[in-house]
């Protein structure tokens, strides 16, 4: 399945890096994971996010939107994890309605958001993954990052909110959400098997059909 680009979206601890592990080991597609340990800013900005938010954002924002040209000259299926999408329309634009973020600087980074998505042709396919907020805290807790030791549940409250909004309006390409409380990417199961398995032709088809 050549030059299929899926893209795994969806909140902090959802399972993201786990299902892309799933798919580039069962699937042979190359994996590209977030960058969330090449951000020098990520400790400082869950401890000031105000102070931070602006330079997190726009560390993520670089790093996307080369990641992302990349994949798009690839020669090899890929699944990449997190999108430039919703770094913009989820995760900035949530430091801006908080307050974390000042405005002037949220107008800033949405105007080059803007020119950086126009330029980048979308994903085949957007898997959205969904989970409630007492599930992503059990996650979050079992992988043990230190810098995300203060995320509150109100704040993951905020985003599961703000990506419910964003895929109800995403049109750049079609999207598949799957409800993950009751699945477990990190061992492999019959229901994450069944779910390599959409994945994979919900792909084959879109490309079948020249990914509309």
């Amino acid at each position: 399945m050549s030059n299929c680009f899926v893209a795994i979206a969806g909140n902090i601890g959802v399972g993201k890096s786990s299902l892309t592990a799933l798919l580039s080991q069962r699937l042979n597609w190359q994996p590209l994971y977030e960058a969330a340990a090449e951000n020098p800013y990520l400790a400082d900005f869950y401890v000031d996010m105000r102070r931070w938010s602006f330079h997190s954002q726009i560390f993520f924002l670089t790093w996307r939107a080369r990641h992302h040209r990349e994949i798009v000259h690839s020669p090899h299926p890929v699944v990449q994890d997190r999108t430039i999408y919703e770094d913009a329309e989820v995760f900035a634009r949530n430091l801006c309605e908080q307050g974390h973020m000042d405005r002037r600087d949220y107008a800033t980074y949405v105007a080059l958001y803007e020119v950086l998505s126009q330029l980048l042709p979308p994903p085949h396919l957007l898997v959205h993954l969904k989970a409630s907020v007492p599930v992503l805290l059990q996650r979050i807790a079992w992988r043990g990052r230190d810098y995300e030791r203060h995320i509150s549940s109100s704040y993951l409250e905020q985003l599961n909110a703000l990506y419910e909004r964003w895929v109800a309006t995403f049109t750049r390409c079609p999207v598949l959400t799957i409800d993950t409380d009751r699945l477990d990417f990190v061992r492999f199961t019959a229901d994450t098997e069944a779910i390599v398995t959409r994945i994979q032709d919900r792909c084959a088809a879109l490309l079948a059909t020249g990914g509309s």
